[in-house]
């Protein structure tokens, strides 16, 4: 997968997500919904033709790809236990079909014993048939799994040990993402997969073998000579070996590259994938003078080239259900076809559609046409196996082109799954593969029903097509989703269909635009500039989905979540189903849909009580990290951290309604305080961003530097004793302090960062006192005391460091705060907050919130009246 199948390292492995289903395979439902419930005559005459789908081989495929999913994270000698009962349940059955067959007719005539009858050999063939695929499907899946535990390297890995190894790589580089984990930004990495086909330990044996392994290479010196490597590539790797973290995966280990220097290359590319590579590379270049999203989107629409996709983009496009736009799907390769071939409703008739006829292409050079196509696409987006699934799911799509009919295609379907469970059996435990077939299954059944029956309620036909296709697919796909995400999109199936508009133009001057860059570059750049404008409404539908309040929907993960979902759906349309249909009951739906999605802050202040009005103080729930917002009047606030991730922060200030924040206040530069500062700066007009003297860690300090010069905000430093006015906001930067002779204590000399936290003293309009103290430590807080004698009770104070138990006793029995609030992230591994803050805190009088069990905390009021209100968020 490519967002799904995460491994144990934190690394994406290569096939697509929520998406390769959804809209593999909404270009197939299209072009089979044409075919099969289209309102043209051709496709209402070839759907009353056809019988019940032929569902023979369905059993089949299910067969061998539950067994492909057990053995390959099973024992061998349990695999051969399965296998054998397979075979021998299977020669069962075929043995005494063989023998009632040659005695029983006249039995069954005279007898009428029922045991014997042709129906009952049907029904013992076709179940030996089953444990036949269960053991064909298990015997692949243990030799490839056997394969991950024979040779030097699973040794290697077990013992953690360090080797040169020659590797053979089978897959593009890719970036991981940045993460944060605790204070720090995990470094992003290169990943690649690869073979070991040489092994060399470090007493100096030398061992020939075939073992897959996952590459990871720390980003650094000759990052962009790793970002160019092609498959088949062979390389010297010197670096440490572990094992995988899960079974199951399909690899015999992790090589942990050493160093960051470029790649030490002992042989070239095939010459297939260096033609491949051109291609590639040449539409890289055609596009670069395209908007930033264009640019982007544009490779990975069309062969999967997900490099330029940055997190920002990359989470509007989950958000939405559309990552399947960003990988290598069916989808692709079923719009060349149907230009090709047209519409399927016509295929069968005389007067075909398409460019086929209109060059004189007969039938059989057509379909030549279309293989010579399909071979075409799996070259340039590598021969890997999720091209080849959604090459096998183009194939599908070319049938029903082919025949206009539906009944031909379930079997395809299942035959196509079959052979490639059977050829790659990591594709059983493929969350990618299993969206992808669910999709293409209910793209080829429900979709033309659910089309016909809206159709009926007068929906237009185009518009019935789509729409049932894109229901279908996220009925079928949703509850799958939140298995492994733990939410759901409520925007998926508007985000597709408007997306949808733009599919087939991006992916055919992309297609163009692929061809003529290796011939004819300034053309390609003009075809590019044209196909540019799909590709940037689909990235701008995607922003659009994604910013709207209500677009996710967290939902509990895992499989009973999944299976609540299904339940649910299935009654939802049971109860649609049986509902008669009344024009104002659909308006009443289609507007309390709107009103969740789109959440107007009055509307949902009034169902959920969140906001309260009048709140003064805000602290966000962001997980592990701190974000609180102080409001300034009207849309207005001023922002102090931004948390860990750019979405929550980028909620809560939704929730609030926050619109223009006049100051961004990052207390130090830890990655739980600025990571999520995208967040904040997203559709929000930001005055500037102060910041604490001490710029480390370094890499984070630049982090911050980058993200403030691309949204063109000022940066300036905080100063000591400084004093600010916003509306009805009045503060004082307490810390750093100003030491004798003017300099700043910038933490250095008392605790590093942490201690060089911008603390600030804040009174609000109608009296409220805040001391907010970042993650100042017990020297520092001792040092705060000492330089600020006059520092009296407030009646908020926000806990420093997560209510960690490093705390100075001093300085709480000083400010005893009416309110202690603290953020922290459930199940946190630091113990935050430490249980003996919390009864030091509470011994002062203080009421404590904490963001981990309370959510967001909102404070309201002020003297008598403060009240805080939790549960927000």
């Amino acid at each position: 997968m490519k967002r799904a199948d995460v491994t144990g390292h934190g690394v994406t492995s290569g096939d697509a997500a929520t998406g390769d289903a959804v809209g593999d395979d909404t270009a197939t439902g299209d072009a089979v919904g044409d075919g099969v419930v289209g309102g043209e005559r051709g496709g209402r005459e070839a759907s009353w033709r056809e019988g019940p789908a032929d569902l023979r081989l369905v059993p089949l495929a299910g067969a061998a790809w539950a067994a492909a999913a057990v053995a390959v994270g099973t024992t061998g000698w349990w695999t051969v236990a399965g296998v054998t009962v397979s075979l021998v349940g299977a020669l069962i059955l075929l043995v005494r079909g063989r023998a009632r067959r040659r005695g029983g007719p006249g039995r069954d005539r005279g007898a009428g014993v029922p045991g014997t009858t042709p129906g009952w050999r049907l029904r013992a063939t076709a179940w030996a048939g089953v444990l036949l695929c269960a053991a064909a499907g298990a015997t692949s899946a243990g030799l490839h799994a056997a394969d991950l535990r024979r040779g030097p390297v699973p040794e290697l890995a077990r013992e953690y040990a360090r080797a040169r190894l020659e590797v053979a790589v089978t897959s593009d580089p890719r970036l991981t993402r940045p993460k944060v984990r605790g204070n720090a930004m995990a470094p992003v990495s290169i990943v690649l997969d690869g073979e070991v086909t040489r092994v060399e330990r470090s007493d100096g044996s030398v061992h020939r073998t075939r073992a897959p392994v996952l590459l990871i290479v720390p980003s650094g010196e000759g990052r962009e000579e790793w970002l160019r490597l092609l498959p088949s590539t062979r390389l010297r790797v010197d670096g440490r070996l572990a094992p995988p973290l899960r079974p199951g995966e399909p690899f015999a280990a992790v090589l942990k590259a050493d160093g960051a220097g470029p790649p030490r290359i002992v042989g070239p590319p095939s010459a297939l994938q260096r033609t491949a590579g051109d291609l590639r590379a040449g539409l890289r270049r055609a596009t670069e003078r395209l908007d930033p999203d264009a640019r982007a989107l544009l490779p990975g629409l069309v062969v999967g080239d997900t490099s330029r996709i940055g997190p920002e983009l990359g989470d509007a496009f989950e958000a939405t259900d559309l990552t399947h736009l960003l990988a290598v799907s069916g989808s692709n390769l079923t719009v060349v076809l149907l230009l090709l071939i047209g519409r399927p409703g016509r295929a069968h008739q005389a007067e075909r559609g398409g460019l086929a006829p209109r060059i004189g292409l007969s039938l059989r050079v057509t379909a030549v046409a279309g293989g010579g196509l399909t071979l075409a696409f799996v070259i340039v987006c590598r021969p890997d196996p999720s091209v080849l699934r959604a090459a096998a799911c183009g194939l599908v799509a070319l049938l029903a082109i082919g025949t206009g009919r539906r009944r031909s295609l379930i079997p395809a379907l299942a035959a196509a799954v079959l052979l490639l469970v059977l050829y790659d059996p990591w594709l059983a435990r493929s969350y990618g593969f299993l969206l992808s077939v669910l999709a293409t299954g209910a793209l080829l059944t429900i979709a033309p029903r659910w089309s016909e029956a809206l159709r009926r309620r007068r929906v237009p036909g185009r518009l019935a097509e789509a729409l049932g296709a894109a229901l279908a697919a996220q009925a079928v796909c949703a509850p799958v989703v939140v298995v492994f995400a733990a939410r759901m999109s409520l925007v998926a199936v508007p985000a597709n269909l408007f997306a949808e508009l733009a599919v087939a133009p991006a992916t055919v001057c992309g297609f163009a635009t692929l061809a003529l860059a290796a011939v004819w570059m300034p053309a390609a750049e003009g075809l590019a500039w044209v196909a540019g404008w799909p590709a940037g409404w689909i990235a701008r539908v995607a922003r659009a989905g994604a910013a709207l309040p209500g677009a996710e929907l967290a939902w509990p993960g895992g499989w009973w979540g999944g299976l609540a979902l299904a339940l649910i759906t299935a009654l939802v349309v049971l109860g649609v189903r049986r509902l008669q249909y009344r024009g104002a009951v659909g308006v009443i739906v289609a507007a309390l849909f709107l009103l969740v999605v789109v959440r107007p802050v009055p509307v949902a202040r009034w169902v959920t009580g969140w906001p309260p009005p009048g709140w003064v103080f805000a602290m966000c729930q962001v997980g592990q990290g701190d974000a609180t917002v102080l409001a300034a009047g009207g849309d207005s606030a001023v922002v102090v951290d931004a948390g860990p991730d750019p979405v929550p922060v980028d909620r809560c200030l939704r929730e609030l309604g926050v619109r223009r924040v006049p100051l961004v206040v990052l207390t130090h530069f830890h990655a739980d305080h600025v990571a999520g500062l995208p967040g904040v700066l997203r559709g929000r007009a930001v005055g500037a961003i102060q910041t604490t003297g001490l710029e480390e860690p370094p890499a984070q300090a630049a982090f911050v530097r980058r993200t403030a010069a691309a949204a063109g905000v000022t940066l300036i430093r905080a100063g000591p004793g400084e004093r600010r006015r916003v509306g009805g906001l009045e503060w004082r930067v307490l810390w750093p302090w100003a030491g004798p002779d003017g300099s700043t204590i910038s933490g250095a000399s008392v605790g590093g960062p942490n201690d060089a936290s911008v603390t600030l003293l804040v009174r609000t309009a109608g009296g409220l006192s805040l001391l907010l103290l970042g993650d100042l430590e017990p020297p520092a807080q001792r040092a705060l005391s000492r330089a600020h004698p006059e520092l009296g009770p407030v009646d908020v104070l926000k806990v420093a460091h997560h209510g960690s138990a490093h705390q100075d006793p001093g300085l709480i029995r000083v400010v005893r705060p009416r309110l202690a609030l603290v953020s922290a992230g459930r199940d946190n591994p630091y113990g935050h907050p430490s249980p003996r803050t919390l009864e030091a805190l509470r011994a002062g009088g203080a009421r404590v919130l904490r963001t981990d069990r309370d959510g967001a905390v909102a404070v309201v009021g002020a003297g008598r009246g403060l009240v805080a209100v939790p549960g927000g968020g």
